[in-house]
């Protein structure tokens, strides 16, 4: 072993987890065992009629491979349409609703979320991005992270350049490096 080579990881989830990711300093070579031993796994998000939220499962790839019955699971990938996570209408858009104020709460219709909130900023959505919502994401990033993180939800990654474009947060993930 390289006794001064160090790996840091971040461990997102794990039965003993607390309320959200944590980080930790391994040897190299302790990282590369863990990789190792990594299983294969299809990250899925559910989406049920009715749920504003999708539920995330992970599965072993082999077992949903084998979901495939008509064509293998392989060609089904490569031929599915990318998938349309950040635009979604709004419920109010198209009906001559007004759009959000300053406050961030205008235009929002009965039982939709408003995510120019800081409680629900950051969470996914297929809605429009708005600059309000933006601004608090840029502003209070950390804080969204730690929330969203406790909530079982995806965070907002710098290195994501879906998130950094969605959000505008190219500043910010320069200056983190």
């Amino acid at each position: 072993m390289q006794d001064d080579a160090l790996a840091r990881i971040v461990i997102h989830e794990h039965p003993e987890l607390g309320d959200g990711p944590v980080e930790i300093e391994v040897l190299a070579d302790e990282a590369k065992v863990i990789e190792k031993a990594a299983l294969r796994v299809a990250m899925v998000d559910i989406y049920l009629a009715g749920e504003d939220e999708p539920r995330r499962v992970a599965m072993d790839a082999a077992a949903f491979d084998k979901l495939a019955t008509e064509r293998p699971m392989a060609e089904l990938l490569v031929q599915a349409p990318r998938a349309r996570i950040a635009k979604r209408a709004s419920r109010a858009s198209g009906q001559g609703a007004p759009s959000a104020g300053a406050s961030g709460t205008a235009g929002t219709a009965k039982g939709e979320r408003d995510y120019a909130t800081l409680e629900h900023a950051g969470k996914p959505h297929r809605g429009k991005t708005t600059d309000e919502e933006k601004a608090l994401v840029r502003e209070h990033f950390d804080e969204i992270n730690d929330r969203l993180a406790a909530e079982g939800l995806r965070t907002i990654s710098l290195g994501d350049p879906e998130h950094v474009e969605r959000y505008g947060l190219a500043e910010l993930a320069r200056a983190r490096g």
